[in-house]
């Protein structure tokens, strides 16, 4: 059986800008796969290149047995597609933008209202969905876009960052409810940057960094890979570069500890990955004290999926995400200064 979605080394520039570099995953029937990774990374671009909203430079895309490349319209008629904007007329109620919704899809009519209904009803839009959309809030506006983007009843739901600004509650019925489409036998592909939300729904996931994929599996196969514990160290709030290179060394050396990472961008903390051991944060304290050196903070964990994005890149998915928004802020004010 054809995978649900299969995408083989898309490349797509935009001038000079190599959005994706080299990205290829396959989303199997009736499992949530998801992409996670910074702003900035190429999760979107992927997304829009599936969508048949952006031409790829290089690659192949299929849904089920579909080029998508080829046949575009036949690609969508199989996809939903819910952007991470959500756009939606504000003089509509939510019923009317749904029956337009569904008139622009071709629905018979005699299906519509009863797929109107039970959209409604499945995600909680009996109260709003007579009133005007502009009086929405965000939460009830992500549902509409969700019941329009299903009401063609797609066999892969895409999601572009679905729970941005959500408040917890409208994010955990989002969360069930996809996992109730799931066991209906639709396939999901989703992208996030909350750890938490791809580690909760994922059945199996890519990690993208700066347009590639730099891990993929399951979430439990990937933080095992990592191996051991991880511990978080800080010398001072504020390392010297020098204190930390020491303590970096002279830590390698413990029989105990598998590697060492000195994160930069969060003043030269030391992330550890060890062999589990209960006497593990008494040894490095003793160590350091042997060195002379003190100890701000210090703690132990499993590891994480922010883990398996350190050990791949050196840095977390938090100091991908300053920097990525450092950049966006610099060239902004580089076009202010040209005009």
């Amino acid at each position: 059986m054809a995978a649900a979605v299969l995408i083989e080394n898309l490349q797509k520039s935009y001038g000079n800008v190599r959005a994706v570099k080299d990205i290829s995953f396959a989303v199997q029937s009736q499992e949530i796969f998801g992409l996670l990774g910074p702003n900035g990374s190429g999760k979107t671009t992927t997304l829009r290149c599936l969508c048949t909203l952006s031409k790829p430079d290089l690659g192949k895309i299929s849904v089920g047995n579909v080029n998508a490349i080829a046949n575009p319209k036949v690609a969508r008629q199989r996809l939903g597609y819910i952007a991470q904007e959500v756009a939606i007329d504000k003089v509509l109620t939510g019923r009317e933008l749904l029956r337009l919704q569904a008139a622009l899809y071709h629905i018979p009519r005699k299906l519509i209202d009863p797929r109107i209904d039970q959209l409604v009803q499945a995600l909680g839009l009996e109260d709003y969905a007579n009133l005007k959309t502009g009086t929405y809030s965000g939460g009830i506006r992500k549902r509409l876009d969700l019941a329009a983007g299903l009401l063609h009843q797609p066999e892969v739901l895409v999601l572009d960052e679905p729970t941005v600004g959500l408040d917890i509650e409208s994010r955990q019925l989002l969360w069930d409810f996809l996992r109730q489409l799931k066991s209906a036998g639709t396939s999901i592909l989703l992208t996030s940057h909350y750890l938490e939300e791809v580690d909760a729904l994922a059945d199996r996931l890519a990690i993208i960094d700066q347009g590639r994929v730099i891990a993929e599996g399951t979430p439990s196969e990937l933080k095992d890979q990592v191996g051991g514990d991880r511990v978080t160290l800080k010398i001072r709030e504020f390392t010297p570069d020098q204190e930390a290179e020491q303590a970096k060394d002279m830590l390698s050396s413990l029989p105990f500890v598998d590697s060492v990472l000195v994160n930069n961008a969060q003043g030269n903390s030391l992330n550890l990955i060890v062999k589990s051991n209960t006497r593990v944060l008494t040894q490095i304290e003793q160590s350091l004290t042997s060195l002379n050196l003190p100890t701000f903070s210090l703690a132990q964990s499993r590891p994480s999926l922010d883990d398996v994005y350190l050990a791949a890149t050196g840095k977390t998915l938090m100091d991908a995400e300053i920097a990525a928004s450092s950049s966006r802020d610099m060239k902004k004010e580089k076009k202010q200064q040209m005009k």
